[in-house]
């Protein structure tokens, strides 16, 4: 078989050590002058397609970022971590925040066919809505094998073995290639891009496109009707004895009065 074309998602996110900050009227979190990066599980995914490539396994690695123009930052440094080239979906406006798990999956599903995808592969979740669900709705338009949660990939015979973290702890499964796979953290360790690899990445192809370009149209399914600070964890007690920690938890009903 030859070797695979990989797609690989790469979500611009608020960093992951940034403190979120919830804007006064509730409509959201605020994003302006604030540091964003690469998803982080995005960055797990990138760097095993590069993997692939190294192994002589993909033939090309094909970044995508479906967001505002400012996007193009964080293709550039998947660009830099060893994708070929990169395909930047412009979304703007409103239209930023009307987007959902929905429209990425219909975009990618196009592209994947445009391109003639082999392989996907994306973060798991999106650390900022942690939604879980663009991996999943990408295999089930495109009638794809899904494996999610990965946390080792080897290549087989015609597909892919696949060791998934799951809550009792991890399973093995194969899939049939073109396939999609969903990175968990414990897959890979990404690379930091070096500046020789920086310099290079400006050089390499970015294109610009719309949803409409791929027949989808970024109206929302759902509405957010507000977005609040979770409360404040109540300091602890200590207590001295068990005695004394059994009725403490009566006190406060946790267990019941004898």
């Amino acid at each position: 078989m030859s070797a695979l074309r990989v797609l690989v998602g790469c979500k611009r996110v608020i960093d992951y050590a940034v403190k979120i900050r919830v804007k006064p009227d509730k409509s959201g979190v605020v994003t302006e002058g604030v540091k964003h990066s690469m998803n982080p599980f995005d960055e797990i995914a990138l760097e095993e397609a590069v993997r692939l490539k190294e192994k002589k396994v993909a033939g090309e690695v094909v970044a995508v970022s479906c967001g505002p123009t400012q996007s193009q930052e964080v293709l550039r440094t998947a660009l830099a971590m060893g994708a070929d080239r990169a395909i930047h979906v412009k979304v703007e406006g409103k239209d930023v925040d009307a987007m959902q798990p929905i429209h990425v999956a219909k975009i990618l599903s196009k592209i994947a066919q445009d391109e003639k995808i082999d392989l996907m592969i994306l973060g798991k979740q999106a650390i900022d809505d942690d939604c879980n669900q663009t991996g999943q709705m990408t295999a089930s338009l495109l009638d794809w094998p899904q494996a999610t949660f990965a946390s080792k990939v080897e290549k087989n015979n015609g597909g892919l073995t696949v060791m998934r973290e799951i809550d009792g702890g991890l399973e093995t499964i194969k899939v049939k290639l073109p396939a999609i796979v969903t990175s968990d953290l414990r897959l890979n360790e990404p690379r930091y891009a070096t500046l020789p690899n920086i310099m290079k990445a400006k050089k390499k192809p970015l294109a610009v496109k719309a949803p409409s370009d791929y027949g989808v149209e970024v109206k929302p399914h759902i509405e957010v009707l507000s977005v609040e600070d979770p409360p404040v964890r109540e300091a602890g007690q200590k207590v001295e004895t068990v005695e004394e920690l059994v009725s403490k938890l009566r006190e406060v009903g946790l267990i019941p009065s004898s």
